[in-house]
């Protein structure tokens, strides 16, 4: 609306009727990776400042110790001991994470899987994947004894590591044929591994919710790029830190991000996804980009700023809602 403009009469009845049809505007933030400590301190205050849910897509090998332990962690075709995302320093850095992933998880965070050691899964077969999987719960589940802390393992983490972990993004974005079977085996409720040409719906699968991180017009001539720090970062200073232009980076990124997400709050309010790493790439400019939509949109009464397990439940009960009432209903 125009500043200045103002409704009555016929036409503020008809956009108040309008607003009420609509659904609640989603805003999914997640990170992949999970590991600076550091970060997931920041990432909470950001989250508790906004009335935010974040995802974070864990690699378990950070909370194997580099040693012995990492020794024996092998993934689907690569020798022992092999990590593209390494290890955690030692046991006192990893149980310091354990303690941020059980604070997260409490405070209504999803903690999901991003497979262990950060490999590129599209040669996998389903068997493979599963065994990821399977290795992913194995390290949670003996986590905390594994780093010396076994006695300050809260009460629930192990129903957490079997039943709490409800999604998967695949490193790299990276799938196999096999994957989504495997995904339904270990009975994930969503996977965040697609790419979509815009803001959409997740795919169905069965019980599987297939999400994409969304191309959105971005800097000069409004080229399209996946909603992604890392993307932007590639895009920007071709993959190389340039602290120097921090700021003219974190402008061009929440610019972008902020009109992305007001057409679909103006339109037809598709769930609108970012994706983010544990990594302050070009001095923190997509972190602080970030922080400022989150903390200008996620308070607004008809936006809500969730997990992906929470948009599951929401996009499921707004398709009910459609089916009992054609026309249209909102939360």
């Amino acid at each position: 609306m125009a500043a200045g403009v103002c409704l009555s009469g016929p036409a503020l009845a008809e956009n108040a009727s309008t607003t009420a049809h609509k659904p609640k505007q989603l805003l999914l933030i997640s990170f992949d990776g999970a590991a600076d400590n550091r970060l997931w301190e920041r990432s909470g205050e950001i989250a508790r400042k906004a009335n935010a849910h974040f995802t974070y897509f864990l690699s378990c090998t950070t909370l194997i110790a580099r040693g012995p332990a990492s020794k024996a962690y092998q993934a689907p075709g690569e020798k022992p001991g092999k990590s593209n995302v390494g290890f955690a320093p030692d046991e006192a850095d990893a149980a310091a994470r354990l303690g941020h992933i059980w604070q997260a998880h409490q405070e209504g965070h999803d903690i999901s899987s991003h497979a262990c050691g950060h490999f590129d899964g599209k040669d996998w077969s389903e068997a493979d994947w599963t065994a990821e999987f399977s290795t992913f719960k194995a390290v949670l589940a003996s986590a905390w004894q594994k780093n010396g802390v076994g006695d300050k393992q809260p009460d629930g983490w192990q129903d957490f590591v079997k039943t709490g972990i409800k999604g998967f993004r695949a490193p790299y974005l990276s799938t196999s044929k096999g994957m989504v079977a495997a995904e339904k085996k270990a009975g994930f409720v969503y996977d965040a591994s697609l790419v979509t040409k815009g803001p959409l719906p997740p795919e169905k699968d069965g019980a599987l919710s297939r999400f994409g991180l969304p191309l959105i017009p971005e800097g000069p001539g409004d080229r399209p790029i996946i909603g992604m720090d890392y993307n932007l970062f590639v895009r920007h200073s071709a993959g190389f830190d340039n602290p120097s232009k921090s700021a003219e980076f974190e402008d061009r990124t929440y610019q972008a991000f902020k009109t992305a997400f007001e057409a679909q709050y103006s339109g037809d309010r598709h769930p609108m996804q970012f994706g983010f790493h544990f990594v302050l790439m070009n001095g923190g400019a997509y972190w602080r980009a970030m922080e400022r939509l989150v903390s200008e949109v996620c308070h607004r009464e008809d936006v809500a700023c969730v997990s992906y397990s929470e948009a599951v439940t929401m996009l499921e009960q707004q398709n009910e809602n459609g089916r009992k009432n054609p026309a249209g209903s909102s939360f």
